[in-house]
Order: C-alpha cells, then structure tokens, then sequence
C-alpha cells in the first residue's frame, strides 16, 4: 500500500554508493517531455523533462515543415512569462516558480494561423540534501499507548497530540492533547477527544494551542492553561490534518503531500505554500512538523527520517537516518512509526518519539 521509501534509500544509497527502488515517477533531464498535443505542428526545441532551480529555460520552437514563425506567446501554468518576434530564443528564470510540475505552453503564430502546444516539466530543488549525524544524549520514558502525531515543548514541559489509531493487535488509541514532564513522560494535564475524532499535529501561538484533525476538516483552537476548547476552525479546503507548527506569527501545515501551506492563525484561511523536493525528486507524505531556527523539520510517513525544509523554496536542505532509535524501544505489536519532533532552546538538543514508543530520546544533530 505505500511506496518504497525514497528517502532512506537517497541515505542508504548516498552512504554505500548505490541505490535501487528510487521513486518511478522520476526522469532524467535526458528523457523527452510529455506532450500535450501528440502530434503538433510545432515542437519545443531542446527541452528537457526535469529541470533544477538554479536553471533557466530556454524556449524555442522547431518544426518538420517550413512555415514561418510570426511570433510566440509562452506561459508557464497559465501565467504568461514572454513574447518573442519570429523563432528567438526566449530565456525565463525557474528561480521564482515553486517545485513540481510545471505546465509550459506556447502560443505560435504563423502564416496568419494561431496554433497551441503545451509541455510538462518537472522542477526539483538545485542541490542535494546533507546528511546529518546524530547523537543519544538522554533516553526518557514515553507514554507506549500515546500514538503521537505531534510534539513541541512549551517552556519545560511538552505539548503532546495524540490520534486513535489501530494496531495490529486491533487495540485502538485515544486522541489527546496533552501537557507531559519530558523527562517522566507523564501527563501533568490531558484531555481525550470524541472517537469520532482522529487527533493530528498541534503546536502553541500566541499562548493558544492549535491541533488538527484527520479528516473532519477542522482544527480546534484550546486555551493553553486549561485545555479547554475555544472553538474550531475550519480548514481552507477539503483535505486531510497531518502536520503543524509555527513560525511565532503564521501556522504551516502539512496534509501527507509535499504541499506545506502557510495559513492565518485567526481563520485558517491560506497565505501562500511551498513543496517539498530534494534535487532529483518531490518529497511527499509530510507529517509531523517543527519550526527551528527559521527552518521546517519533519517527518515523513512510513520512513524513521527526519528532514530539514526551507520554508521560502520547499528545498529538503538535510535529511538524518533514526532507523537506529527502534533498537532501544519496546519490540511489541502496535509499534509504529516514528512521529514527534521537539525543540529545546535552552539545550539546542531535538526530543524525537514515535507512534506507541515506550521512549522518548534527546538527541543532538550535527552536520
């Protein structure tokens, strides 16, 4: 049911030297294009299928017959970017477009007649990810019924969300929102939401405290002191919860694609986004999330890798395999993946768990 992991393979394949499996979806800068029109009159000359952004593009048509080139409009997802007279070159700076695939048309003029024809490309970040060293500073216990879907420290204690998932063994947890000692792993204050609700990432602003939901389309909006629930707010589209945090003045959210968006924290309503992409591919299943230094960590589903994110580009600037940590936790049924990653200012050290851990490890990342 899920793919391959991408990127333990990018970090296993970086460190041995190989690499099989990779995502098929991707193509070498070498591979043709995709067209939109199987068969136009005129064809983009010299394109590529994958670009970085770095790169610019250079646009020109060609053509099996003689007819001669008026003039072209070319645009980029619909957004015009230029015009020539005859058949120049057209130059245009990738620099400003966000990761994915992009959509080029032109529109050529010749002989009196008006022809369209479009081109997919895909856009990846310009360099690849550093991998990052860790070490174990302290091992603390950790609540091993908590399914954690997100984790932040508020002054010395952690702010704590919980989902129902089910495990093998068919137990099913409970959503929380908790306030937990990090170095017990017990909850000092904990409210359980209704079965009916599927607790995702949460994070603190403003002295409120944000959780999202799986799939009720809404995040609820508590008083940090006492829990309890101010009210809801819905999402700005259909979409599932996964991740969230905050930069201290916007939230940004993560819905298990490579889409983070920027959202208001007054009504949730989105700002801007950015997606998530190394140098040779897009980098989905974004979900829990922490804002550090100006920068995104997170964790991606199904794979123990935390990565570091440029929020201006969506750039996956670094990527740290915790595969390892599993070898000190509780070998049981239910456990699941790793999910959780605080901050602590005051020790500069990262406090990681995963989804039914009986451990919560302090670890120190290095370049």
């Amino acid at each position: 049911m899920h793919k391959k992991s991408y990127l333990i393979c990018f970090v296993i394949g970086t460190i041995l030297g190989s690499c099989t499996g990779n995502k098929s979806n991707n193509t070498t800068s070498s591979s043709q294009p995709e067209y939109a029109d199987k068969n136009p009159t005129f064809t983009f000359d010299n394109i590529k299928q994958s670009y970085t952004q770095g790169e610019d593009l250079i646009l020109k048509m060609g053509s099996e017959k003689t007819s001669k080139i008026d003039s072209v409009i070319y645009a980029i997802n619909d957004k015009k970017i230029g015009q020539v007279i005859g058949n120049e070159p057209f130059n245009y700076s990738l620099k400003q477009e966000k990761f994915g695939k992009q959509i080029i048309k032109a529109v050529v003029f010749s002989d009196g007649k008006r022809e369209e024809n479009s081109v997919n490309i895909d856009l990846f970040a310009s360099t690849p990810p550093l991998l990052l060293s860790y070490s174990i500073v302290n091992i603390y216990p950790h609540d091993i019924k908590a399914f954690t879907q997100g984790l932040e420290f508020y002054g010395d204690n952690l702010i704590e969300s919980t989902g129902n998932g089910v495990g093998p063994s068919g137990n099913k947890g409970k959503s929380s929102v908790r306030i937990v000692n990090p170095k017990t792993g017990q909850p000092t204050k904990k409210i359980e939401l209704d079965d009916s609700i599927f607790g995702e990432g949460a994070t603190v602003l403003n002295g409120k405290l944000y959780q999202l939901t799986y799939k009720n389309n809404l995040a609820y909006l508590y008083d940090i002191n006492s829990l309890s629930v101010i009210k809801t707010l819905p999402y700005f589209q259909p979409m599932e919860g996964w991740g969230l945090t905050s930069d201290g003045k916007n939230l940004y959210m993560s819905n298990g694609s490579d889409y983070i968006y920027t959202l208001n924290p007054n009504d949730f309503s989105k700002m801007d986004y950015i997606r998530a992409a190394t140098n040779t591919a897009m980098v989905d299943q974004i979900n829990e999330m922490e804002w550090v230094k100006g920068k995104i960590y997170a964790n991606f589903f199904m794979e123990d890798v935390i990565g570091r994110i440029d929020p201006k580009t969506g750039t996956v600037e670094a990527l740290v395999d915790l595969s390892k940590l599993r070898e000190h936790v509780t070998q049981h049924v239910d456990l699941d993946v790793l999910n959780g990653i605080a901050y602590n200012k005051r020790s500069n050290t990262f406090f990681v768990t995963g989804k039914n851990w009986d451990k919560m490890f302090e670890i120190k990342l290095t370049e």
